[in-house]
């Protein structure tokens, strides 16, 4: 009981270190695990047992018999589901040529490259040296997003590793499942007919099983059929279910099963699909945390003694510093990524939690069948996974800095809210050169923005991920321009920090709108305007409206004229190449004369009168 209370309490604390120190949660799992297992066998407890013992040797123990290998099988089938429901065609096809050929050629390169390598340098046979190779291949984003969320770079950039991770993990995981079917399949006799026609009833049973099923819970979920208090549960019974009657009808065909489950549920139209993927998001943090401990605590010092060698470290240098920049340099090819952009993207490759987790399955599996060579799989792999993470994590920063893709200043807008007033102001910055980004958890909304050619997501203020979101690094402020007091304070309130490092900005409120001259200027985006006076402002005349001001005399009489006029807002100010909010310009050392000055809504008279529509 104290052994499995401990992993729990360890894996959540682990979870909560990686948060707070904003690395990957896979590090301090593996390290804890490492520690409590190998490590307090070897140096920490008389009698040379581990604190925590994953399997029974007959005086304690978790696990009896193959009761670990059992637990892992099911963790790693919901874990992959999870993962498939994260894969959207729709995602793939809008990503770019240079995410795709990642994906697929990158992908490639990997698997060729790393498995001849391990075959020469450690000379293991063909069959485990591209199992290996087909087990990191998987980036995962749960260990890109916590090292590139405070390093602040260009979008493109971002979205090039968001992405990749994304996407391969699935995809990496279906791979490395196909391979190890393949050569189970195979045996002594290697690939003959028989093992073909094996081969052919794990995708026959697996991508049947999970196609099936995927469409019944579908439907059973959309007619109603299942209670909603009971959607969770019934969804995660399914997933086992779907695994274990795959693998009693064509062994090892359980894991493809459940990625393709996933993947069809995804793109399918179930109603729930939100609220399922928080549930499976949640109990796979759990899961993970729990198995990685295990996992690792399963370790032992001699498994950790075979990579005490120098062919270690060849066949990872060769791994970070030669295959993965010729995956990346060949995926690039024809792209409009400059040279700088493709060294710190082949720089940064962590490999993450589906590889370590799948490589301690089917690394446990080949050992029980006696396959020579099977014990270095899963050293070979977590070697791999703590090698890249701990050397990504420690120099991206510095390495980004080094090839100049660090951004020294982070001047992106994101607008929190993207009605037609707002979408208008977005559309007058864009022109200026700027980058914009609308979030609304308005689908119209944003919609209207895309084909407008703004960049918008639908996105939900209150939810905490959205500064997960590395592709918003580069964004310095905030202005919030909802028709809610409540939300524009919130998005203040809880994400100034993380978006707005050079300033913070929202509508007044009603109350505030009305006892103007009681607040200060520069603590609102327009002191003296709420969301209505903006809406009248535009319905009065949609444009963006400039004056020249030449005095800061001539500045003060606009202002007051303002103050006067409901129907029209005060923007920016525009002096040199630089482009000021009003509050931004007010607190600057810029002199207040010869600048121009633009406004939303009606013109304030004939002697300013110079507009200019967007």
């Amino acid at each position: 009981m104290l052994e499995l209370a401990g992993i729990i309490i360890l894996g959540i604390l682990a979870q909560w270190v990686a948060w707070k120190f904003k690395i990957p949660a896979i590090l301090p799992l593996i390290l804890i695990g490492l520690f409590v297992g190998p490590i307090a066998a070897e140096y920490l407890s008389e009698d040379g047992s581990k604190w925590i013992e994953p399997i029974w040797n007959g005086k304690k123990g978790l696990f009896p018999g193959d009761g670990l290998y059992y637990f892992v099988s099911l963790a790693i089938s919901i874990i992959l589901f999870e993962g498939g429901l994260t894969l959207k065609r729709s995602e793939i096809k809008n990503v770019g040529p240079v995410i795709t050929k990642l994906i697929t050629l990158g992908s490639a390169v990997t698997f060729f490259g790393a498995g001849i390598v391990a075959h020469f340098v450690f000379d293991l046979s063909w069959e485990l040296c591209f199992l290996f190779s087909g087990l990191i291949i998987v980036t995962g984003p749960t260990v890109i997003t916590p090292i590139l969320r405070n390093i602040p770079l260009k979008k493109d950039i971002s979205t090039v590793l968001k992405w990749e991770g994304i996407l391969i993990d699935p995809i990496g995981a279906l791979v490395a499942v196909l391979v190890f079917e393949f050569i189970s399949v195979g045996g002594e006799g290697g690939f003959t007919k028989t093992a073909l026609m094996e081969f052919g009833k794990i995708l026959l049973f697996g991508t049947s099983f999970g196609f099936t099923f995927a469409h019944a819970l579908a439907y059973a979920v959309n007619k109603k059929l299942i209670p909603h208090y009971l959607l969770n549960v019934v969804s995660l019974s399914t997933v086992l279910l779907v695994f274990v009657e795959s693998e009693l009808f064509a062994h090892e065909s359980g894991l493809l099963a459940v990625v393709v489950m996933g993947m069809v549920l995804g793109n399918g139209k179930l109603k729930n699909i939100k609220e399922l993927l928080y549930f499976k998001e949640s109990l796979s943090v759990l899961l993970i945390s729990i198995l990685f401990i295990l996992l690792a605590a399963n370790i032992n010092i001699d498994d950790l003694m075979l990579l005490y060698t120098w062919k270690t470290a060849i066949l990872f240098a060769v791994v970070v510093f030669v295959v993965r920049p010729l995956a990346v340099f060949l995926s690039t090819t024809g792209s409009k990524l400059k040279l700088n952009e493709k060294l710190f993207i082949s720089w940064v490759g962590p490999r993450g939690i589906v590889a370590a987790g799948i490589a301690s399955l089917f690394g446990s599996k080949l050992l029980k069948q006696g396959v020579e060579g099977a014990e270095y799989i899963t050293p070979l792999v977590f070697m791999i996974v703590l090698g890249t993470v701990l050397l990504n994590a420690t120099t991206a920063r510095f390495f980004a800095k080094i090839v100049g893709v660090f951004l020294t200043s982070s001047d992106a807008i994101m607008f929190v809210g993207a009605s037609k007033p707002t979408r208008l102001i977005a559309s007058f910055l864009k022109d200026k050169g700027k980058r914009v980004v609308l979030i609304d958890s308005n689908k119209n909304f944003i919609e209207k923005a895309l084909n407008e050619n703004l960049e918008a997501l639908n996105v939900d203020i209150y939810d905490d991920n959205l500064t997960n979101n590395i592709e918003l690094n580069d964004v310095g402020y905030l202005i919030a321009m909802t028709g809610s007091d409540t939300v524009n304070n919130h998005a203040i309130t809880s994400f100034s920090k993380a978006f707005g490092e050079h300033g913070s900005y929202r509508l007044a409120t009603s109350l505030e709108a009305v006892n103007s001259t009681k607040v200060e200027r520069e603590s609102f985006f327009t002191p003296h305007d709420d969301y209505i006076n903006l809406s009248e402002a535009y319905r009065e005349n949609p444009q963006i409206n400039e004056v020249e001001i030449s005095s800061e005399e001539e500045y003060d009489r606009i202002l007051d004229l303002f103050s006067q006029e409901e129907k029209s807002i005060p923007l920016f100010v525009e002096k040199g190449k630089g482009l000021y909010l009003i509050p931004e310009f007010e607190k600057s050392d810029e002199e207040k004369q010869n600048f121009v000055l633009f406004y939303l809504g009606k013109s304030i008279g004939d002697s300013y009168k110079s507009s200019s529509k967007v």
